[in-house]
């Protein structure tokens, strides 16, 4: 049986802050009126993360504002100071819903660490970074659970990763695995959705889908496979320039997105066929019984010229005219009188 607590939706706010930390108040605040268990952000030092001529993705260059910029001027634009993380956490706290961020540097796992997180999200980028895994799995402890994104990757990357996060100190029950596509938004054909019953395969472990096409349906199919996690980009306003506001869904559609997440996982049900509470009365009215065709009288014989098959079905089974067939009635039926042994 479905139980609401066994689906955790991420609310991926990302870098949809600007860089401002009153708008990632307001993430906050749209994420703990929704049925997203965690908010998650992006903690990184742009000088840690990339050179400073490195070019953006194409996406990047698409959605942001100033096509000449570098992806480290684009990101030190975007980072969040090391106390603005303590104090989002806190406000995660007061607002009731869990904080979640992806460490994009040791430097960074470190200082969510210090913060008390114990959950870490890991980036699609970083699933070939073989040392960097190795020093969240030394730097973590037994009861660490982590999150991993894989696109951009091959199922041979994926095992080497998690080979490289159970090195030391993550027990393997404790990852969770993502499937996704690296492109903002990602184009409905790339999706490859059916990957996730590979994954399930070939792992055994938890897989869920980190969702960047565009719309619900995608998550909504994921639902359809089996998965217990989803994660979503959501934004204060799609049109803001940012590399990932484009893919991410507007508030309102982020709460619809969560109920419809959440009724997608209910009509799922059992793998069990069988009769539902609510069906119960409409059986009784909509199914058939065996009645009388016609004036039956006791010590008259049974046949397919006096018993027909009509509705209400509180009488016997229409497969018991079979048996009906040739037996002597004990007692007089009038005609639609449903017939009773």
């Amino acid at each position: 049986m479905f139980k609401e607590k066994d689906l955790i939706i991420i609310a991926e706010a990302g870098v949809n802050h600007d860089g401002c930390i009153k708008k990632a108040k307001k993430l906050i605040d749209i994420a703990s009126t929704s049925k997203a268990k965690f908010i998650k952000f992006q903690t990184y030092k742009a000088e840690n993360l990339v050179t400073k001529k490195a070019r953006k993705a194409k996406y990047q260059i698409k959605n942001t504002k100033n096509k000449k910029e570098t992806q480290y001027e684009m990101l030190k634009k975007l980072e969040l100071s090391s106390k603005d993380y303590l104090i989002l956490k806190r406000y995660c706290i007061k607002k009731k819903i869990k904080f979640l961020s992806t460490p994009f540097d040791s430097e960074s796992f470190d200082l969510l660490k210090k913060i008390g997180l114990n959950i870490f999200k890991i980036s699609s980028s970083d699933l070939n970074n073989l040392p960097f895994l190795e020093y969240i799995s030394k730097k973590s402890n037994k009861s660490t659970k982590i999150i991993l994104s894989t696109g951009m990757g091959n199922l041979k990357e994926i095992i080497i990763a998690i080979r490289s996060l159970t090195k030391f100190n993550i027990f393997k029950k404790n990852i969770s695995i993502l499937h996704c596509t690296s492109n903002y938004p990602a184009s409905d054909g790339s999706l490859n959705l059916n990957v996730i019953k590979t994954l399930k395969q070939k792992l055994r472990l938890n897989i869920g889908y980190s969702d960047h096409s565009v719309g619900v349906v995608a998550s909504l199919v994921a639902i359809g496979m089996g998965i217990n996690l989803i994660e979503k980009h959501f934004t204060l306003n799609q049109f803001s320039k940012g590399p990932d506001h484009k893919a991410s869904l507007n508030p309102k559609q982020f709460k619809e997105f969560t109920n419809n997440i959440f009724r997608a996982k209910k009509m799922l049900g059992s793998n069990l066929k069988k009769t539902q509470p609510e069906e119960i009365q409409v059986k009784k009215v909509a199914r058939k019984s065996v009645v009388a065709s016609k004036k039956i009288k006791k010590g008259e014989k049974f046949s397919y010229k006096n018993l027909l098959i009509k509705r209400p079905g509180t009488g016997l089974e229409p497969k018991k005219i079979y048996k009906l067939i040739g037996k002597i009635s004990k007692k007089n039926f009038r005609k639609d009188q449903i017939i009773t042994i």
